[in-house]
């Protein structure tokens, strides 16, 4: 009996350790990560903050941190040519429901890289050093330290009107 104890024990400190480790790596992408992800970035899809946690969680694990509203998962996959490193989903703390996405490239370069793939263009939308790209559909490019960012940002639907009886 105590022997089955400890090897109880043992193996929940191994669980706990493993837990611990599990946001140092990135899980490799799933087979739907381009469409399912990639669409939601360039505002090609419903956005639905619960889904896409769901999706990431069961794609990538736990999110590795929850800060500045958002999720954030590490991810080892690629995005039109780019390698994405982390993806952003919100929480329900904001008026908004967004889908983020770090890539390993310049804003300048990820455009490029979205527009020879899909034909979504991201315009600069003012003639600063750091301009945020815009596309028509409405996802963004901000320059994120020496990569960039990709997002896609809406206002939360309003819920149901109630009937008044």
């Amino acid at each position: 009996m105590a022997v089955k104890a400890v090897a109880v024990r043992l193996c929940a400190a191994l669980a706990f350790t493993l837990a611990g480790l599990a946001p140092s790596f990135a899980l490799a992408a799933p087979s739907t990560f381009g469409p399912v992800i990639g669409s939601a970035l360039l505002c090609r899809s419903h956005l639905d903050n619960a889904y896409f946690h769901s999706y990431l969680t069961s794609a990538f694990g736990p999110s590795y941190k929850h800060e500045g509203g958002a999720y954030w998962f590490k991810a080892d996959g690629s995005l039109w040519g780019a390698q994405v490193t982390d993806i952003i989903v919100s929480d329900d703390t904001s008026e908004l429901v967004f889908v983020g996405a770090v890539a390993e490239t310049s804003p300048d370069k990820l455009e490029q890289s979205i527009r020879s793939a899909s034909g979504v263009r991201h315009l600069p939308a003012d003639g600063s050093v750091f301009p945020v790209r815009r596309s028509v559909p409405g996802s963004k490019i901000v320059y994120f330290n020496d990569k960039s960012k990709i997002y896609c940002a809406r206002y939360k639907p309003l819920p149901p009107a109630r009937q008044v009886r």
